[in-house]
């Protein structure tokens, strides 16, 4: 089969960046006057989630020696659901893999899935506290504040969501996933962040938003009464420097990694579409590429593929290195079970590629819309089929690099490394 050549695209998106972490955290905290709050000698509990946050380990690193300033004896949780396959130790090893540690962040990790009931909100929905974060003094909410890979509204994925389904550990999450099936986003996020507000000790927020090219571009000290209007504003920025693709159609998206540190559904579906509706929710305005083709895995998602259900295509290679427990759990405990629905694969890239062309319709495979990326965080460089550059429709500003060249693959028939400067 004859196959189209690429060429490399360098994408230009808008840049705001923070050089100096530490000074940003010290300068945001202090405009809140948590002395006020925080008594010498109380425990503070901090989140910690599983999504791969640019700086996280050192944000929570300054955080903690913020409080410490103070008096306080701070302390972190891990905040994420069901991931880690549901375990606290799983969990524990999905913060080393980011860096968070004992040593580095300078406070003791206290791992537990165990949950307290806080009672139900004022429209019936069950609340759960982590029992670790429950026993603090006092609790500060750390996350990144960026559109959400299945519901779309005012409120997405940020500190709301944490207090919610982080705190919530793997049993909160399960309640809140099956009560979406049925009920608005917005609606019970909102609810059960009202009712943790009103009933556990939130002592402050610290909201991160991150640029188009993975870097920390904000980070915000916020009260607890304000958190959800500033969410809603810091969202809206958030948004306007998420990263996308030059087209929003083609014939074939290759992505060579996936992980749950790149996305909660593996690969951001504000990039690649393939959202899911909630409640009658609007899909309309998404990418549209007829395949999508996953060759790996990240290496700190730790074997959970969830979201390779949305690809068409995989390697053996990728279902060969998935930890299927910990998949499906992440899955079922989403109400999303197809998202650990394997694909068709083949032994090869090549065999993958070749059978994607061959179902396109009426265009030749060689004259066929392809894109290559590394994953849907690093969306800075890109390769793309020259039939890409003829389109009259672009959504981003990019510079052509180089000349277009033959896909190329290796002896086994797959393709190279993303790094090694060849296609």
């Amino acid at each position: 089969m004859r196959l189209p050549r690429l060429v490399r695209l360098r994408q230009h998106f808008e840049r705001p960046r923070i050089e100096d972490i530490p000074k940003a955290v010290l300068q945001t905290l202090r405009s809140l006057d948590l002395s006020a709050k925080n008594r010498p000698g109380d425990t503070v509990a901090l989140t910690a989630g599983s999504r791969g946050i640019a700086n996280i380990a050192l944000i929570l690193r300054n955080t903690v020696a913020f409080l410490k300033g103070l008096g306080a004896r701070p302390f972190i949780v891990p905040a994420m659901g069901s991931h880690g396959g549901g375990t606290a130790e799983g969990q524990r090893q999905i913060l080393h893999s980011y860096g968070i540690t004992e040593d580095f962040v300078d406070a003791p990790i206290r791992a537990s899935m165990e949950v307290i009931s806080l009672g139900t909100t004022a429209e019936g929905f069950p609340v759960f506290l982590d029992r670790m974060a429950s026993e603090a003094d006092h609790i500060g909410v750390i996350a990144r504040i960026k559109p959400h890979t299945a519901y779309h509204g005012p409120i997405e994925s940020g500190l709301l969501k944490m207090m919610m389904i982080g705190l919530g550990k793997h049993a909160g999450a399960i309640e809140y996933h099956r009560i979406l099936l049925e009920h608005p986003y917005d609606r019970v996020v909102r609810s059960v962040a009202r009712h943790i507000l009103a009933n556990a000790p939130i002592c402050f927020g610290l909201a991160i938003v991150e640029n188009a090219y993975d870097e920390t571009a904000l980070i915000e000290a916020v009260q607890p009464e304000d958190f959800e209007s500033a969410e809603e504003r810091l969202l809206a920025q958030a948004r306007a420097w998420l990263p996308r693709l030059p087209w929003r159609k083609g014939e074939l998206l290759i992505v060579d990694e996936i992980g749950k540190d790149i996305s909660g559904s593996g690969m951001d579906t504000n990039v690649v579409g393939r959202k899911r509706a909630f409640r009658g929710q609007a899909t309309s305005g998404q990418p549209e590429y007829r395949s999508i083709f996953v060759r790996g895995l990240s290496a700190k998602t730790h074997g959970n593929a969830a979201g390779i259900g949305l690809a068409d295509f995989t390697t053996t290679r990728l279902v060969r290195a998935m930890d299927y427990r910990a998949t499906v759990i992440n899955c079922l405990t989403a109400g999303y079970p197809e998202g650990a629905n394997i694909p068709v694969h083949f032994d090869t890239d090549r065999e993958v590629i070749e059978a994607a062309l061959a179902i396109i319709g009426t265009r030749k495979p060689e004259q066929a819309r392809v894109m290559r990326i590394k994953n849907t965080l690093e969306l800075g460089t890109i390769l793309a089929s020259e039939a890409c550059l003829e389109e009259p429709v672009r959504e981003t500003e990019f510079t052509v690099v180089g000349l277009p060249q033959p896909i190329c693959f290796d002896e086994m028939g797959n393709l190279p490394p993303w790094d090694c400067g060849t296609f």
